[in-house]
């Protein structure tokens, strides 16, 4: 984790977008590594504003990469929007498509491996599933007013593709994303 956390693009990335928003994350504070119950990798704590990973079911680096990114796009979300996490389920449901969207969890070569297939429509297929499934995962509701709230902010949600700019299809978009990220008050210095 600490190796991504200083040297991943997507994680510096995140880490400097909520520290020019006001938030400092400290990883020996804001992260912590928990065996966890079901086929949970990892979740944000909105009270705690603390990032757990689940150490039980996270086995391959690549994939704490995706949990620790996902996680730090919620913990973003919080510093950025001041989201209501437990009052707006609105709020939610927009933060887990932007996760979905901009973590890697729709990336082609993941999907591969879960053997989805498909050509028109699939990230946005994915993304939709993946942050169902999330909602579901921590809120008990029915899937019909999931998809409802899914349904309701989608478009807005999907298309908001703060810090990255764009949707990172790997790390040398988020590298490219980075530097752009780094470089963006240059412009303005140099009127």
């Amino acid at each position: 984790m600490h190796v991504f956390i200083a040297s991943g693009p997507y994680a510096k990335l995140l880490l400097g977008a909520m520290k020019h928003s006001g938030c400092s994350v400290y990883t020996d504070r804001h992260f912590s590594c928990e065996d966890c119950d079901g086929k949970v990798s990892g979740g944000f704590d909105a009270t705690t504003s603390q990032i757990v990973l689940c150490q039980n079911n996270i086995h391959q680096q690549s994939h704490m990469n995706r949990v620790v990114t996902h996680e730090l796009i919620h913990a973003f979300d919080h510093c950025r929007a001041h989201v209501d996490w437990f009052d707006n389920f609105k709020h939610l449901a927009c933060s887990e498509i932007r996760a979905a969207n901009l973590s890697g969890d729709c990336s082609f070569s993941n999907e591969m491996g879960r053997f989805n297939f498909g050509l028109k429509q699939h990230h946005q297929d994915c993304v939709r599933d993946r942050a169902l499934r999330s909602i579901l995962a921590v809120r008990k509701v029915s899937r019909e007013d999931a998809e409802k709230a899914v349904d309701k902010v989608f478009d807005s949600c999907f298309n908001d593709f703060a810090p990255f700019g764009r949707i990172p299809h790997g790390n040398n978009d988020a590298k490219y994303a980075y530097r752009e990220f780094q470089n963006r008050n240059r412009y303005y210095a140099n009127l």
